[in-house]
């Protein structure tokens, strides 16, 4: 014997390797260091939790990793035990948890089973003493077991629903929403329906998968340096005859290309400029328009309409992209006329390309959301779709007066809501169907006026020749979670009904007689969650549709975390936020805000199939791992005033 950590050593079996077993003593000390530092850590924690009313699990963890702790430090075989209880005690209370959900069980059992190889190794477990029964082989089964149900659950899909997608017809000739050719695409959602449907039958379940890129094209219109950071890619391009259309960002140049081969046609850059005070750069299409009257191959016969982040809409020509000199002035109609309040970047049009119906176009425009208390007015205008004249306007702050504003001296309602999503039109019935938005600021409700609440968060049905309003369904009540409707309402028939889809950012699908605004799936009032700040208040019910894709109330469980200690951080803010489901109003405290405001469904809507009536659409939240937004009220009242005193 030496003295000193390298005292003793030996050969394995009757092989060369030579075992330096003061050198795992040392790896003994260390690996019982950072079990007795993840116990300690665990306790913390898991005691934090259970005071918040959590799960006991991090505590019971805890005391296992530091007996381990302990035990490896005395060299026992004992440890090997207590750590595969540690295993199986993990394994059955995430399973429990959770199922057979592979990523959801990795964050929860990773760490533990991978320290449970590390003490199998040759390292750990020769030095020990072993009594009677105090073998690796209990751990070595319960990892093994782990590995066993880890290998299990990745062959699971929790999340598929396997079902059978109808095939017999339900509508032999459904009501498309115009006489769009089969191969063309005319307007945002195809149609004036916004169905998203096209009737082309080339493509088909069978050889779907032998589809191959016939041609790529890089706009070259990138993000610069002076550019504001959310710079979002969102077009639909128009297909008209052999022409595609589309609008890019950030800088919103108008793009015509050869369908079949993708080569450029023309380009048209509006030259927007640079501007920070901009909150997104997107462009989600332009609108197309034939004039019935014209000479065929007449100069601006057909034309792309242009929205621009500076609040721009300028004609085109369809044949060769120059300014169709006609309409408002010179080519361009300036949508800030009207704000009382219009600093440069603040209200812009590209998010909803301008709706077309019959000689009129119909804009509508996004705002800086939560930029100031003075913003500007989400006024739906109609312009005659030639001269560009107004001819209506209906301001949600003002809803009763839709004759054209005179050109000087009035302003439109300054923070009314607004409709930054794309509306549909039923020609038939002389009606556009408008989502809105909330009144910002979002997330407080005070000195809201009445027509505010009336019209923020809902669908407005409005005469598209005189812009008064026919029907209005509101999707929340008081809101005050930044629930705007986000998506595009699709027209369809139903059992002979003209009816409305409307998804929402909660994940409700009101689905409406288009008529009247009353619902052929039933519509509910269920009571509220209370609490709001002082100077505010909540809406005593809120609606929600029979048809929802809303996810279940948040649990701790649905919590998130790549290991067992961050997942363990989120359980804890999770119990210190504020959270009584969905519609929690906003605290000082923080709240969870759970479909969050980009929510379930959003600006690309849902598509339906009128012939099968089936309907299709995208969840940009899943169901787990589950996202919670913080929503903490921040004063700001000197920026209040300063912005206010800036109208």
């Amino acid at each position: 014997m030496v003295s000193g950590w390298s005292a003793r050593f030996s050969r394995i079996g009757d092989g060369t390797p030579i075992v330096l077993e003061g050198g795992n003593i040392l790896l003994i000390w260390l690996t019982s260091l950072v079990l007795l530092l993840i116990g300690f850590s665990l306790g913390a924690g898991g005691i934090w939790l259970a005071l918040l009313g959590g799960s006991w699990y991090y505590i019971l963890s805890a005391i296992g990793f530091l007996l381990t702790a302990v035990l490896l430090s005395r060299r026992s075989g004992a440890a090997l035990w207590v750590y595969a209880l540690v295993i199986l005690g993990s394994l059955g209370w995430a399973v429990y948890e959770v199922g057979f959900d592979w990523w959801q069980l990795g964050a929860r059992g990773g760490v533990i089973v991978l320290l449970g190889f590390w003490l199998l190794t040759p390292w750990i477990r020769r030095p020990l003493n072993k009594g009677a029964g105090d073998s690796g082989l209990p751990l070595a089964v319960a990892s093994v077991i782990a590995i066993l149900v880890a290998g299990y659950a990745i062959t699971q899909d929790t999340y598929n629903i396997a079902g059978d997608l109808p095939t017999e017809k339900v509508a032999a000739t459904p009501d498309l929403g115009g006489n769009v050719p089969d191969g063309e695409w005319h307007q945002y959602g195809r149609t004036p329906y916004g169905q998203r449907y096209s009737p082309l039958t080339q493509v088909t379940p069978e050889n779907v998968a032998k589809l191959q890129v016939a041609w790529q094209y890089q706009t070259g219109d990138v993000k610069q340096p002076q550019d504001v950071g959310e710079t979002t890619y969102q077009v639909t391009p128009l297909k008209i005859g052999d022409s595609l259309y589309l609008c890019t960002p950030p800088h919103n140049w108008a793009i015509a290309l050869d369908a079949a081969t993708g080569k450029e046609k023309w380009k048209f850059d509006p030259k927007v400029g640079f501007n920070t005070d901009r909150q997104h750069q997107t462009c989600r299409g332009v609108s197309y328009w034939k004039d019935a009257t014209a000479t065929a191959g007449a100069k601006c016969a057909e034309r792309v309409y242009l929205p621009t982040s500076d609040a721009r809409l300028i004609a085109l020509d369809t044949a060769t992209g120059e300014i169709c000199t006609d309409f408002a002035n010179g080519g361009t109609l300036d949508l800030s006329h009207g704000m009382k309040y219009n600093p440069a970047g603040y209200y812009y049009s590209t998010s909803p390309p301008p709706v077309v119906v019959g000689d009129k176009i119909i804009v509508g425009g996004a705002v800086n959301d939560n930029y100031s208390t003075q913003e500007q007015s989400g006024v739906i205008r109609a312009f005659d779709i030639r001269t560009g004249q107004l001819l209506w306007n209906w301001d949600s702050g003002n809803p009763d007066v839709t004759t054209p504003l005179p050109p000087e001296g009035e302003h439109y309602t300054t923070n009314s809501p607004n409709s930054w999503s794309v509306s549909s039109v039923d020609e038939k019935l002389g009606l556009v169907f408008v989502p809105l938005g909330n009144k910002v600021p979002d997330q407080l409700g005070m000195d809201r006026s009445e027509n505010v609440e009336k019209y923020s968060s809902s669908i407005v049905a409005l005469d598209v020749n005189t812009g008064q309003v026919r029907w209005v369904r509101q999707t929340v009540h008081h809101d005050l979670w930044d629930m705007d409707v986000p998506a595009q309402p699709v027209l369809l028939d139903i059992n002979g009904v003209p009816a409305l889809v409307g998804p929402t950012k909660q994940g409700d699908l009101y689905v409406l007689d288009r008529r009247t605004g009353e619902p052929i799936i039933p519509v509910r009032e269920i009571p509220a969650p209370t609490g709001a700040i002082p100077e505010d208040h909540t809406a005593p019910t809120q609606p929600i549709s029979d048809l929802t894709f809303s996810p279940p109330p948040l649990r701790e469980s649905d919590m998130w975390g790549v290991t067992m200690f961050d997942q363990l951080a989120c359980r804890i803010k999770f119990h210190q936020l504020f959270y009584e489901g969905r519609y929690t109003p906003p605290s000082l405290r923080g709240t969870i805000v759970y479909p969050g405001n980009f929510g379930v469904f959003n600006w690309g809507s849902v598509a339906v199939d009128p012939v099968r009536q089936v309907m299709f659409g995208m969840r940009p939240i899943s169901p787990s791992p589950r996202v919670w937004f913080r929503a903490p009220i921040f004063r700001r009242k000197d920026r209040m005033k300063r912005e206010a005193s800036r109208a």
